[in-house]
C-alpha cells in the first residue's frame, strides 16, 4: 500500500546498477522526487544544477566518493540533509561522518524499508524545522524587531552590549529578575550575529518535566524509553546553524549539566538510547533569575558549567531600577494592543503614571504587561485612568485622589470611616521596606486576593509558579519562631 507522505526530493547516488534501478523506481512510489546517480561526479553536476532536501549518497565509490559529494553539499546547502550507505569495511568511516554532522548511515546490504525509515526520520526534522521558522516569522510580525523599549542608563548600556556581542559567536549569559526580558535580549543577540538566517529555539530549563528534559534537549532513538515510539531530533539539533536559548539555566537538574557542558566542549550530542554521537554547531545563550555562584557554592550548579556559559555577560536591571522608561514602556504596550491609536494621543492620566511609578514592580516589564492589558479591558476610550488600574495598585491612589477633590471636611470624615486606609505615619519615622519585605508583600496581597490560589497569584505577578513556591519557602524560613 503506497503511503502518502510529503514529496522530498532526494539525489540518490550509488555505482551499483541493481541498487540503482531500484531506487528509480521505489522512490517515486514512495512518493518522492529522485534524481539517481551511478557516480560522485554525476553527483556534484546534479547538486550544481539544483538543490535537493536529502542526499543519499554511497561512501566507496570509484573517483569521487561520498565523502566529497557531501562536502560540496554543506558549500551549497546547509538545509540538506546527507546520509551514508556504505560496506561493513567502511564502518569506521561512516560513524566519522556522523559526527561530522551526517543525518545518518545504513550499511549494506539495506533494505527498502530500513531506507524508507531514514526518509521519514528526514521529513519529520525537515517539517519540525519548517514549522518553527514559520513561528518564528509569526512572532516577530506579531511583536516587531526585537526592540528594547526605554531610554534609561541601565538600559542603554544593555543595548550596547547586545550589538557587541551579537557580532561574535560567544555564549552569553543574561542575568536579570523574572519578567525583564532576558528572552528579548536573547532574541536581539541572535538577530545581530551571523547565525540570522538560522533559527532561534528558546527553550525554559524550568517548564520541562525532569523526566524529559534530557530527551527534549538532545532527542532520542526509538524504544530508548517506554513511551518513545519514534526517533526524535532534539532541540540542539533543530537549532543546528542557529542559537539555542536556555532560559532558567539555574532550573537544569545536576545530571544533565554535565552533558550539556561536554555538548558545549565538544560540539557533539547523543541522542538518549543512541551510542554516537552527531555535531552539531549552536550558539547557546542562558539565562537565570538565580545567583549560580550561590548555587555552585551550595553544590547545586556546577562551577566549570558556570565558566563555559558564562564567556560574555549582560545583567538588565529591574523595572523598578528605571522608572524613568514607564511612559515609553506603557505607550508601547497601549499601541501595541491598539495599532490604530492616533501618534499624538494621550495614552494615559499623569495619575496614572504616578500610581505606577510607586508600585515596586516585582514581575518587572510582564507584570507592567499584564497591568497595561487589564487596563485595556476596561477603557473604551484613552486615555487610561486610575480606575482602569487592577485593584492592587488603583484602590490607594483613587481614595487620595477623591479625597483631593472633596475638600477637607469630606477628607476628614473618610479617614475617620475608612477601615482599609488607616492613617499613615509622618514620613519622616516610617522606615523604609526593603525589597525582599515589598516582595513578600506583593505575594501576599495577591494570595489573599486570589483565595490562596498561587497559579492565579502567580499569573497575575508575572511570575512563574516555580519562582512563587520559592518565595513562600524563602517566607517560612525566615518567619520567626514561636
Amino acid at each position: 500500500m503506497k503511503q502518502h507522505v510529503k514529496p522530498m526530493r532526494i539525489l540518490f547516488a550509488d555505482d551499483e546498477t541493481s541498487i540503482q534501478e531500484l531506487m528509480r523506481i521505489e522512490l517515486p512510489r514512495l512518493g518522492h522526487e529522485a534524481t539517481v546517480c551511478p557516480d560522485g561526479r554525476t553527483a556534484l553536476a546534479a547538486l550544481d544544477r539544483t538543490s535537493y532536501d536529502c542526499v543519499i549518497v554511497d561512501l566507496d565509490m570509484p573517483g569521487v566518493g561520498g565523502l566529497e559529494v557531501i562536502s560540496r553539499v554543506r558549500e551549497t546547502s546547509a538545509d540538506t540533509e546527507t546520509v551514508i550507505i556504505t560496506g561493513k569495511s567502511s564502518l569506521e568511516s561512516a560513524v566519522t561522518a556522523v559526527r561530522q554532522g551526517v543525518f545518518d548511515y545504513l550499511t549494506k546490504p539495506c533494505k527498502l524499508a530500513d531506507i524508507q525509515a531514514v526518509l521519514e526520520r528526514v521529513r519529520k526534522k525537515r517539517e519540525l524545522t519548517s514549522r518553527l521558522r514559520a513561528l518564528e516569522r509569526r512572532v516577530r510580525r506579531a511583536e516587531g524587531t526585537s526592540q528594547l523599549v526605554g531610554a534609561s542608563s541601565g538600559l542603554e548600556r544593555v543595548r550596547r552590549l547586545v550589538a557587541r556581542v551579537g557580532a561574535s559567536d560567544s555564549n552569553v549569559l543574561v542575568r536579570g529578575e523574572t519578567g525583564t526580558g532576558k528572552e528579548l535580549v536573547a532574541r536581539g543577540i541572535h538577530e545581530g550575529s551571523p547565525r540570522v538566517a538560522g533559527p532561534l529555539v528558546a527553550v525554559n530549563c524550568g517548564a520541562l518535566p525532569e523526566h524529559l528534559v534530557e530527551s527534549e534537549l538532545f532527542g532520542h532513538r526509538k524504544g530508548a524509553f517506554t513511551g518513545a515510539d519514534e526517533h526524535r531530533a532534539g532541540l540542539f539539533e533543530v537549532a543546528d546553524g542557529g542559537t539555542l536559548f536556555l532560559d532558567e539555566i539555574g532550573e537544569l537538574p545536576k545530571p544533565l549539566q554535565s552533558r550539556l557542558l561536554r555538548a558545549l566542549e565538544s560540539g557533539e550530542i547523543r541522542r538518549v538510547g543512541d551510542n554516537q554521537p552527531i555535531t552539531v554547531n549552536v550558539r547557546v545563550v542562558c539565562a537565570t533569575h538565580r545567583s549560580l555562584e550561590e548555587m555552585v557554592a551550595a553544590g547545586e550548579f556546577r562551577e566549570d558549567l558556570l565558566f563555559r556559559i558564562n564567556t560574555f555577560e549582560i545583567a538588565i536591571p529591574p523595572l523598578r531600577e528605571r522608572i524613568e522608561d514607564l511612559p515609553e514602556l506603557v505607550d508601547y504596550f497601549v499601541r501595541k494592543a491598539r495599532p490604530q491609536t492616533p501618534p499624538d494621543a494621550v495614552v494615559a492620566m499623569p495619575e496614572v503614571f504616578e500610581t505606577l511609578a510607586r508600585h515596586p514592580w516585582p514581575g518587572n516589564i510582564r507584570e507592567l504587561a499584564n497591568v497595561i492589558e487589564h487596563a485595556l479591558v476596561l477603557c473604551d476610550e484613552l486615555p487610561l485612568s486610575l480606575e482602569h488600574l487592577p485593584a492592587r495598585l488603583g484602590a490607594v491612589a483613587s481614595r487620595a485622589a477623591f479625597v483631593a477633590k472633596s475638600g477637607d471636611g469630606a477628607a476628614a470624615e473618610i479617614v475617620t470611616n475608612s477601615a482599609v486606609a488607616p492613617t499613615a505615619p509622618p514620613a519622616q519615622s516610617r522606615k523604609p521596606e526593603s525589597l525582599r519585605d515589598l516582595e513578600m508583600r506583593a505575594i501576599l496581597e495577591g494570595l489573599e486576593r486570589n483565595r490562596g490560589n498561587k497559579a492565579r497569584t502567580a499569573e497575575e505577578l508575572g511570575i512563574s509558579l516555580k519562582t512563587l513556591y520559592n518565595k513562600l519557602h524563602q517566607l517560612q524560613e525566615s518567619a520567626p519562631v514561636a
